[in-house]
């Protein structure tokens, strides 16, 4: 699709205002250089434009998905583009055994990790729940327990270089939508958990940030979507 190649993500720009928070200067490009990133979900859309936009900045990226085909190219394309390194590992989300082996391999073949942007969704579909329990298990395990075990995984890595932990959402885990029952419930969850982590961290004083990017509809062919272009604008 070729938008996906024109826009700035929407979520880079929060990102980077909640991960330097605590700086009195304005953010550069520079800030990002040499930083240690994963992002999952990157073989399309905001996943795939995010792991570009890092690369330039000359941070070390891992990047997964299930598509190993897509995800080559991205890390060739990464490298064009001034990556300090770029690999990426394939495999789903559906299985916790890999989630946990993803970011272990991840932090050894980087050298530790600062940033960890989880934006990984299954396939789902607008219906009327018609009780397919399968379904929602599924949008549960692949939206929301995979992003838990990611981020306990990463936690002590990330704990050593006062790290970031970036969790894609949508409104749909603020508003409840028909037709969505079960990835809404997935992204209520993703709210819930990890705002209050957020709060235990603040309690504990463990210097790990949480960043919640809660986002509306993304850039397609119709009318009353917002392009990711403008909302980047509006942003950065």
């Amino acid at each position: 699709m070729a938008f996906m190649k024109k826009y700035l993500p929407p979520i880079l720009g929060i990102f980077l205002a909640y991960y330097y928070y605590s700086a009195n200067e304005e953010f550069r490009p520079e800030m990002l250089q040499g930083k240690k990133v994963i992002v999952t979900g990157a073989s399309k859309g905001i996943g795939e434009q995010m792991a570009y936009h890092l690369a330039k900045m000359g941070a070390h990226v891992v990047v997964t998905a299930r598509s190993k085909e897509n995800l080559k190219k991205i890390v060739s394309h990464c490298l064009e583009l001034g990556a300090a390194s770029a690999h990426y590992i394939a495999g789903t989300m559906e299985n916790m055994t890999f989630a946990e082996q993803f970011v272990a391999k991840a932090g050894k073949l980087m050298g530790g990790l600062d940033m960890l942007i989880l934006n990984h969704i299954t396939n789902t579909s607008m219906n009327l729940f018609s009780g397919d329990i399968h379904l929602v298990r599924r949008s549960m395990e692949v939206n929301f327990l995979s992003y838990v075990v990611l981020s306990a995984t990463a936690l002590p890595m990330l704990k050593q270089s006062n790290g970031s932990i970036v969790v894609v959402s949508s409104k749909a885990g603020k508003m409840a939508s028909p037709l969505i029952a079960p990835y809404s419930a997935s992204k209520f969850a993703l709210d819930g958990f990890f705002s209050s982590i957020r709060m235990e961290h603040s309690v504990a004083k463990i210097n790990v940030s949480i960043t919640l990017c809660i986002l509306g509809l993304i850039n397609t062919a119709g009318p009353t979507y917002t392009r990711s272009s403008d909302r980047a604008h509006r942003v950065l």
